[in-house]
């Protein structure tokens, strides 16, 4: 693999390797249409971007143009201005590109609930077949599984979520050790630079003939208005407008801004990742976990820097799959730590969505031995129970976890440490397992700004025993869960100006 910034442009897009192309139906494509419709939901960028290459690829095995559809819905759970506003942050940043590189992009933001229906049929009708991103988490997969039934044409799915492709996992890992191992004896050959999808895949297409969108369809469903929304126009939306935008740089959303917080992450955060990664005063995470998770930057291009910062090649690695956490990659310690976090960590959690579609959100998606230990001890008595209502205000005994849902709520995060006590002591506060997971669900979806997706979800359910193992000594509530005390984590983390600087709600922002 060339790990060179400056990937070549060539004069033909390069074939999407086919592990990562699945079809969704049985259509045929349609030669006599006007287009390739890319219908853009969760890899929301056109760089770095499988989904797209695929549609560029097709695009000119059929020469026609590629339509890039980007919608917003309404009507989807949490809908919110944090949220809402990060998306289309992302759309306009999309839209300026596609202007430059000459290609046709179609944003299109639900004003109302519904007014959306029918348009995707629409765009439809005049394509010769659809592309889409396959994403195994929140409402995606249901609802392109359900476009793709009623389409006549070829609808195919595209996996751009993770260095190793879906259908390599295999099968469900049930702890990271595992996953790791299975990493090192696979993961290599997709470091070969046709497993890697193009730095820039509108390039080569700079100059062919653009897409047309009919009249009737814009007169129909007008094209967003990106800067109207982005100045006051969303407070027009029936949306969560209580849930306000994150008024720092992790909260703007779009490619621009990953791309300057993945700058300032190599540049100044790197080479101190494995040491200082848990430090709350001076934390060395990279803060692109939101920008991932809409799909404004790649792992692909996020991976290739952190190898280019200590001059890494795949030569490098260690002969012997162990699943050792150090020394198996053959790079500095802190690119080791941090491609830990980065695909070992982020993409255990897609394969276990991608194989556990049904139920990666239930308890009954939780090992054996931690389902035991929680029906074992759920009628534990509890020294403190609250209310969805209580957690969501912050209005505990305990001034760590208050810090922390404030700090969620102001700014769409938690520190990673402090993250997980907060699961942590929800479980042990509320009246059941299933309260417990509704809550963390419930304040994580509609606060955090990398919520509602599969890593995300591997936090949460963490708490409850996925990815770890039985620990001892065996706990009142926890049982062989891990446990975790507010205390440990105080001195642990020297949390004194954390607790300072959350230390009171401000009302005008929580609610």
């Amino acid at each position: 693999m060339s790990l060179s910034t400056e990937q070549k442009v060539t004069t033909a897009i390069n074939p999407v390797p086919a592990i990562r192309v699945s079809a969704l139906n049985q259509g045929k494509v349609n030669e006599q249409g006007q287009y390739i419709l890319y219908w853009m939901v969760a890899q929301r960028r056109v760089s770095w971007n499988f989904g797209l290459q695929r549609a560029l690829e097709w695009g000119e095995r059929l020469k026609k143009p590629v339509l890039i559809f980007e919608p917003l819905r309404i009507g989807y759970k949490w809908a919110s201005d944090r949220l809402h506003t990060f998306v289309i942050q992302g759309m306009k940043d999309n839209q300026a590109l596609c202007e430059e590189y000459g290609i046709t992009y179609y944003p299109y933001v639900e004003p109302k609930q519904g007014a959306g229906k029918g348009l995707l049929a629409q765009l439809a009708h005049s394509a010769c077949m659809i592309v889409t991103d396959e994403y195994p988490c929140y409402f995606i997969p249901r609802m392109v599984k359900a476009a793709a039934q009623h389409c006549p044409m070829l609808m195919e799915q595209v996996d751009s979520n993770g260095l190793l492709p879906l259908r390599a996992s295999g099968r469900v890992f049930t702890t990271a050790a595992s996953f790791r191992r299975h990493l090192q004896k696979t993961l290599l050959p997709f470091f070969a630079s046709e497993h890697f999808p193009m730095r820039e895949p509108l390039a080569a297409v700079k100059d062919l003939e653009k897409a047309q969108v009919s009249e009737q369809i814009l007169e129909n469903w007008p094209q967003a208005d990106l800067n109207h929304l982005l100045n006051g126009g969303i407070q027009t939306l029936p949306i969560d407008h209580e849930v306000k935008v994150v008024d720092l740089e992790t909260g703007q959303g779009g490619f621009q801004a990953a791309q300057r917080l993945l700058e300032r992450f190599i540049d100044e955060r790197l080479w101190r990742y494995h040491s200082d990664r848990n430090a709350l005063e001076s934390g060395s995470a990279s803060e692109l976990s939101a920008h991932i998770h809409f799909g404004h930057i790649s792992v692909h291009e996020i991976a290739q820097r952190a190898f280019e910062y200590c001059d890494w090649h795949p030569q490098k690695v260690a002969s012997k799959p162990n699943g050792s956490r150090e020394g198996w990659w053959g790079a500095s310690s802190a690119v080791e730590a941090f491609i830990d976090e980065l695909v070992t960590w982020r993409e255990i959690g897609f394969t276990f969505g991608f194989h556990r579609l049904d139920d990666y959100d239930q308890l009954s998606s939780l090992p054996d031995w931690a389902l035991k230990t929680i029906a074992e001890h759920r009628d534990d008595p509890k020294p403190y129970i609250y209310t969805l209502e209580s957690f969501e205000k912050a209005e505990t005994h305990d001034e760590l976890w208050n810090a922390a849902q404030r700090q969620l709520i102001r700014e769409g995060r938690i520190h990673n440490y402090v993250r997980m006590l907060w699961g942590k002591k929800i479980y042990e506060w509320s009246a059941s397992p299933e309260t417990a997971l509704e809550i963390m669900i419930e304040l994580n979806n509609k606060y955090a700004l990398d919520g509602r997706d599969p890593n995300s979800y591997s936090g949460i359910f963490w708490c409850l025993g996925r990815f770890d193992r039985a620990w001892g000594p065996e706990r009142p509530i926890f049982g062989k869960l891990r446990y975790m005390s507010s205390d440990s984590t105080m001195r642990k983390l020297k949390a004194k100006n954390y607790l300072k600087r959350y230390a009171t709600a401000q009302q005008a922002e929580l609610f």
